[in-house]
């Protein structure tokens, strides 16, 4: 690719090619598909298709990652997949010490936060939305009320500072922080 004065980024099994017309892209893919099958492999054809990410709808993903619109996004299965995992941290019949919880569910959120900083700053407070929702479901249980942690009484008497001061990692701050001028 290289040699024809193509872009081509690629991780393992992964690749993109950064064409710059239609045409460019279309005999990319027959040099692409050429090469593949020379080497006794194929395309996956869901995976592999031509399109300018510059549009909406003809985006692609590419590690945990979605390029469309000129946007660089999480992808939903990417987003689903820590939902999964904090769901799995927070139930509310477990028992946990809310401190223990906070402790557990740090590492995921430093390490996600870690590998999608790059992504749009409302991923990151809606993220952190969600895990104080799921905590503040665990105090309702703990205190015998039932509900899902979302009344504005739950906020009054659980607010943000009162996790923060817990040690629960937020995306949004240290995302805010880390885009300040030194």
């Amino acid at each position: 690719m290289r040699e024809v004065g193509l872009v081509m980024v690629r991780y393992a099994d992964d690749a993109v090619v950064l064409c710059r017309s239609r045409e460019e892209a279309d005999t990319a893919l027959a040099r692409m598909r050429a090469w593949v099958s020379a080497n006794g492999l194929t395309l996956h054809p869901d995976k592999t298709h031509v399109g300018d990410c510059r549009v909406e709808g003809q985006g692609f993903e590419f590690l945990g990652y979605r390029f469309e619109a000129g946007k660089r996004q999480v992808r939903k299965k990417s987003l689903m997949s820590l939902r999964d995992k904090i769901r799995a941290k927070t139930k509310r019949n477990e028992g946990n010490s809310i401190e223990y919880v906070i402790a557990s569910l740090n590492p995921t959120l430093r390490g996600w936060y870690g590998y999608f900083q790059h992504a749009h700053r409302f991923t990151f407070s809606s993220i952190d939305g969600f895990v104080r929702r799921r905590l503040r479901a665990m105090l309702r249980r703990q205190t015998h009320r039932p509900g899902q942690g979302r009344c504005l009484r739950d906020h009054k008497q659980w607010p943000n500072a009162f996790f923060a001061d817990l040690g629960l990692f937020t995306m949004s701050e240290i995302h805010r922080l880390a885009r300040q001028s030194r």
